[in-house]
């Protein structure tokens, strides 16, 4: 197999999907691969009454019924919309999802501002058009255009990141199940096959950006991802992570667990000072969420791999935390420096252990930032 930066989900656990699949005797929508219980299995992992003869492993981590919920939604046919803060793994259930059921979860569309009513539907081969004239072979299908010939997922990431008149170019799409093509005179119209469906994603803190339309609204059913705040299960995500990071990058070095008690800490004391915070300038600019925490964490491996003795130290985690949250100069500085003579010092003196480094390291790096 080619060696990929990231592979996406389908291939990267193929052996384990191809295995559900043999398997799989329930009954199946449409054309799906696997059957909604599977699909389920394949992205919250088994359990010992499941009765399979090997181990299938979490790779999402939520409440249950966002997962069934979101199936339940596809099997229905009608657009799904998984909505929460940053962070929160909207981009990678939506991802799981569309492997599990179609083993491809790369017809993408990514929304922003210059997101255009061609990205979701079709755009022309300028060439081939001047030499042979507008036909299907000149014509470039958007990836959702993919999806509906062949009857799988299309996911559409930062849905309202988008213009609103692309937005509903969606509305047609997801009520009547068909793309007309008005340039041509013969094979004209695109049906969706039975098994399409659209996975779209928002960011919450988007909101008033560009709203979705009540006629948009409609046409999708909300799930709503919550930031996860349970200590338990964020641990569980940042292992999970941090060892497809690891062995990503090969490198061999351990995690000690008090230095990653200390970075959820960390980020469950400064959630608590956002929510009691009056004003927006009192906030981090950062959303805070268990995938910036991933990312600090693979900052402080990186450089202690690079440029330490390859052990991970308090005080390089400190030093990757401050360095990755204070984005705006001074105000983000001003709440990690209130924050590291608050809350990080008397911890060090009280609790001992890693924290006297932990706090040293964030105030030089402070210190050099300021």
């Amino acid at each position: 197999m080619t060696e990929m930066l990231r592979a996406p989900a389908e291939v990267k656990y193929a052996e384990e999907l191809d295995w559900l699949e043999s398997v799989d005797d329930s009954p199946k929508p449409f054309s799906w691969r696997l059957s909604p219980k599977m699909v389920r299995l394949f992205i919250l992992g088994s359990e010992r009454a499941d009765g399979l003869d090997r181990e299938i492993g979490q790779k999402w981590y939520g409440d249950r019924s966002f997962v069934e919920r979101s199936i339940v939604t596809l099997a229905s046919d009608r657009g799904l919309l998984l909505i929460g803060d940053p962070g929160t793994g909207k981009s990678w259930l939506a991802e799981l999802l569309a492997a599990a059921i179609c083993r491809n979860s790369t017809l993408v569309v990514q929304g922003t501002a210059g997101t255009t009513e061609d990205h979701i539907k079709y755009s022309w081969n300028v060439s081939m058009v001047i030499a042979r004239g507008q036909s299907r072979e000149s014509m470039i299908p958007s990836p959702i255009m993919t999806a509906m010939e062949k009857g799988v997922i299309g996911r559409f990431e930062e849905l309202t990141r988008s213009t609103s008149d692309v937005q509903d170019a969606l509305i047609s799409i997801l009520s009547e199940k068909y793309v007309s093509i008005p340039e041509l005179d013969d094979d004209n119209i695109v049906y969706a096959q039975p098994g399409f469906s659209i996975i779209a994603t928002a960011n919450s803190r988007d909101r008033g950006v560009n709203d979705l339309s009540s006629a948009l609204k409609r046409r999708f059913n909300f799930v709503r991802i919550p930031v996860v705040t349970n200590k338990k299960a964020e641990a569980e995500i940042v292992r999970f992570r941090t060892v497809e990071l690891l062995r990503r990058h090969q490198i061999e070095l351990e995690v000690p667990p008090t230095l990653l008690d200390i970075l959820l800490q960390s980020f469950a004391d400064l959630r608590a000072a956002a929510d009691a915070a009056t004003s927006d300038d009192e906030k981090l600019e950062s959303a805070l969420s268990t995938a910036e925490q991933i990312g600090v964490l693979e900052d402080a491996i990186l450089h202690s791999q690079f440029f330490g003795d390859r052990t991970l130290r308090a005080g390089t985690l400190a030093s990757s935390l401050v360095g990755s949250l204070a984005r705006r100069s001074p105000e983000d500085l001003a709440i990690l420096n209130k924050y590291w003579h608050g809350v990080v010092e008397p911890r060090s003196k009280n609790d001992g252990g890693e924290w006297p480094e932990f706090l040293d390291g964030g105030k030089q790096t402070i210190d050099t930032l300021s």
